[in-house]
């Protein structure tokens, strides 16, 4: 107890620390610089942060909405922000409805967002020549309907890479209609040079379902798959698995042929285990450092010692930096985000982008506010922005060292 209270000491300075990166009129708790805020009274939640960098150098990000009284389950609504002063000051320019878990990225100089229309709907594209404040209307497989169906993803990256553009997604086709075990996993593509509004150019791999055999049948499921190419130059696929193991998190490496069409998996070797596997993350590779790296929901043995009890996917009150060589062996670099209470508050589904020596990301937060705060960790109630500079010699703040023991 006495060490959970001198954290608690620690996180208030340096939040209070922090409080200069908030909007003026922003409760000065909040880490970060506030996006946007959806009070718990409004029963409509913060999902699916997503962040891009333009030409230009100005950022665009989006985030969808979901609870009781949103529309997520016929026809989701997306909102667009735009900062021209590097993520100091916001303002949003347009709205999307039926966009939903959806991923914002730039190719050739255009603006597009990728996902479904709606809790397990169908995928779409859409494509903005005016850094998101108009979009294009999918209606057609001419024009942006991908794949009808039932589909599920979030904000996770497309990879260009050997002629084409990658993304993993999953089918929610599965013979077991429960959240997670309903999901398969899969990858569509399309050559770089084609119009990425059209269906008839994108290709899509076999799907590999969940199976109740898998880690001794603790498996719950697959989701939130990333598209990365591995040391050898070939497209994988790295995803969250969720299992019925306390504080056991893996990742699973599925491989993808050259041509996009076939996905296959090893259950012997394909497993890994991946701190923050249990929650989604964003990978990608770095160039300079020749390292593959991510921003995770780590759990610290001080947190797990406090919810013993809990899933691992649940647990999101600490972000950390990590990296790896391989992307089979995995190095915690430092802790980034911190708060001590994980039952309503939360840093959660980072989507984030290099941007020189800094990394720069956004998080569906759960939070304080005026009005009584998040109703729980889950049910964010802002988007927050934030910055990690040098973050290729990132060190923990002296306040959150112990939090590595």
């Amino acid at each position: 107890m006495i060490f959970k209270n001198i954290l608690v000491a620690l996180s208030a300075i340096h939040f209070f620390a922090n409080a200069v990166n908030c909007q003026p009129d922003s409760p000065t708790s909040v880490p970060g610089i506030i996006i946007s805020h959806q009070p718990e009274k409004s029963r409509q939640y913060i999902g699916s942060p997503s962040i891009a960098l333009l030409p230009n150098g100005n950022y665009v990000v989006s985030h969808d909405l979901f609870g009781p009284n949103s529309s997520f389950q016929v026809a989701a609504i997306t909102k667009i922000f735009h900062s021209k002063d590097k993520g100091k000051n916001w303002k949003k320019v347009s709205e999307i409805r039926g966009c939903f878990w959806s991923k914002l990225f730039v190719h050739k100089g255009a603006l597009y967002i990728m996902g479904t229309d709606r809790q397990y709907g169908s995928f779409f594209i859409r494509k903005s020549d005016d850094e998101g404040a108009t979009w294009t209307e999918p209606t057609t497989k001419g024009n942006g309907l991908l794949l009808s169906g039932e589909f599920h993803c979030a904000p996770t990256p497309v990879v260009e890479y050997g002629g084409r553009l990658w993304r993993a997604i999953e089918t929610a086709h599965g013979p077991v209609r429960e959240w997670g075990k309903r999901f398969g996993a899969m990858l569509i593509s399309a050559p770089s040079d084609a119009n990425l509004l059209q269906a008839k150019n994108w290709t899509s791999t076999n799907v590999i379902y969940y199976d109740a055999t898998l880690l001794e049948g603790k498996l719950w499921g697959w989701l939130e798959g990333n598209a990365v190419v591995t040391p050898r130059g070939e497209i994988a696929n790295m995803l969250r698995v969720q299992d019925t193991t306390t504080f056991k998190e893996r990742s699973t490496i599925m491989q993808v042929t050259a041509d996009g069409k076939k996905i296959t998996f090893n259950p012997t070797t394909d497993f890994i285990d991946f701190p923050g596997g249990g929650t989604k993350f964003t990978i990608h590779f770095d160039s300079i450092s020749k390292k593959y790296w991510t921003l995770i929901n780590y759990i610290p043995e001080i947190v797990k010692t406090e919810y013993p009890t809990w899933h691992p996917g649940g647990i999101r009150n600490t972000i950390a930096l990590s990296s790896s060589e391989n992307l089979r062996d995995w190095k915690i670099n430092g802790i980034v985000l911190h708060h001590i209470d994980a039952t309503k508050h939360g840093f959660q589904y980072i989507d984030w982008a290099f941007n020189g020596n800094d990394i720069v990301f956004v998080s569906r937060t759960a939070y304080e506010d005026e009005y009584g705060g998040a109703l729980k960790a889950h049910d964010a109630n802002y988007l927050t922005f934030h910055q990690i500079k040098n973050f290729r010699n990132y060190v923990t703040p002296h306040y959150w060292k112990q939090l590595l023991k």
